[in-house]
Order: structure tokens, then C-alpha cells, then sequence
């Protein structure tokens, strides 16, 4: 496995365990011996660890180079068989918005994660989200990305899980990212309701709050896209 493969999946494995709540950067930080902005650059894709650094996180996570290998359960190279991944369709934004099913002319792309990476995150939806397709990526712009930098990047991947479209918490105290609708656009967002509004808040102190009026038969999860639970930046 080449250095940058193993660089990528330590990066997602280790996202995977912080959605799941059994890690956190600043733990991660401190069981590394790193800096937490080091830590930060690292999972948001805007710099490559050095060796020296790569080999504290896989001891701080008590992981293998074996254990991030695609081949790790083969005594030969082999093919990767198409069974060990999951596809996440990359649609518009359009489509994530009002689309409960993505059928194939729909889908732009796909994301490859290893299998079972998203197995285990929880759900809360609205009754009605039930039938919806629950994972679908889509493409951040630069405009999107500036409210919430360095949480997401422009031209990086979100993958949005439509079955939560709920406003509690998924990691107490961290807040959740939300894709939110606002018209026919989307917005990425801290979100929470107050005076029967919803309160848009921006990681950046640049950018102000925002406040969204709800229609008399809407309730918060109608404009919750969904909590965005990955964001993937190409190296």
C-alpha cells in the first residue's frame, strides 16, 4: 500500500470513530502528543502527516499498517472485491434537497468508502424521511465552504445523512453540521430553534447568524436536509 492510500485511510478511519463518539480530535491530540491544529489539518485534508506523525496516530488508535490495508484478510494480492465498498452516489444539490430516491440519472459520480465505514450511525427522522435513499454526497463550493471553514472545504465532498433530520446533538458537546434548505438552495450550517425560528450560526465569526421563518405546516426537520457526517477533500 502506497504512503498516500495509507495516509487517506487513516484519515477516514479515524473520522469513522470520531462520528461513532469514541474519539475526539482533542483526545486524539493528546494521546499523540500533537497539536491540535496539527490534528485538524490533518482530518480536514489540508496537510499530509509526516512519517514520524503518521506513526503516533496509528499508536494513539492502536491500529496497524496491516489493518488499513486493503489486503489485509488475503494471503495474496488480489483483486479488491466490489463486495468491501460502499458506493455513495454524488448527486446535485437539487437532487439531495427534493429527491427521495436517486435513480441513476441522477447520479453525477460515486464515493467509494470501505465497507460498514457509516454502519452504526445513528437515526433520527421524521416519519416521513422513512422511504428516502440515506446517503447521498454532494459537492461543496467555495461560497458554502466559507461560512463553515475550516469544518468544510470548497470542492470537498459532504456526505449528508438524510435520516437525520433531527436537532438533537449526535456527539454532545460538539454540534452537529447540517445541510440545511433555504428556497431552492443549500446551506451548510449550526443550526438550532428558538422562538419557533430556525437560528443558523457559522463556524467563522466573519459571517453573521442567520434566521429562517417557518411556515405555519412546517416543523424544523421539513428544512433539514440532513447532518452532514462526512466531509471528504481530495488530496
Amino acid at each position: 500500500m502506497k504512503l498516500l492510500e495509507l495516509h487517506e485511510r487513516l484519515r477516514l478511519e479515524t473520522w469513522r470513530r470520531i462520528d461513532q463518539g469514541i474519539l475526539s480530535s482533542s483526545l486524539l491530540a493528546r494521546k499523540a502528543g500533537l497539536a491540535q491544529a496539527h490534528i485538524s489539518n490533518f482530518l480536514h485534508g489540508r496537510r499530509r502527516l509526516s512519517l514520524p506523525a503518521l506513526d503516533r496516530i496509528l499508536v494513539a488508535e492502536a491500529l496497524s499498517v496491516e489493518e488499513l490495508s486493503p489486503h489485509r484478510d488475503s494471503p495474496a494480492p488480489a483483486k479488491p472485491e466490489r463486495e468491501s465498498w460502499d458506493s455513495i452516489p454524488i448527486v446535485a444539490q437539487s437532487a439531495a434537497l427534493a429527491s427521495p430516491v436517486i435513480t441513476p440519472r441522477l447520479i453525477l459520480d460515486s464515493l467509494q468508502l470501505p465497507s460498514g465505514w457509516l454502519t452504526g450511525l445513528p437515526v433520527r427522522r421524521a416519519v416521513a424521511r422513512r422511504a428516502w435513499q440515506r446517503f447521498v454526497a454532494v459537492r461543496v463550493t467555495a461560497l458554502q465552504a466559507l461560512p463553515m471553514d475550516p469544518a468544510l472545504r470548497a470542492g470537498s465532498l459532504a456526505v449528508i445523512d438524510r435520516h437525520y433530520n433531527s436537532l438533537a446533538d449526535c456527539r454532545p458537546p460538539h454540534p452537529n453540521v447540517y445541510a440545511v434548505r433555504s428556497g431552492s438552495q443549500m446551506l451548510f450550517r449550526y443550526v438550532a430553534f428558538e422562538s419557533g425560528r430556525l437560528v443558523l450560526r457559522p463556524r467563522s465569526p466573519e459571517h453573521p447568524l442567520s434566521v429562517m421563518e417557518l411556515a405555519p405546516d412546517e416543523s424544523p426537520s421539513d428544512l433539514l436536509v440532513g447532518r452532514v457526517c462526512l466531509c471528504v477533500s481530495e488530496l
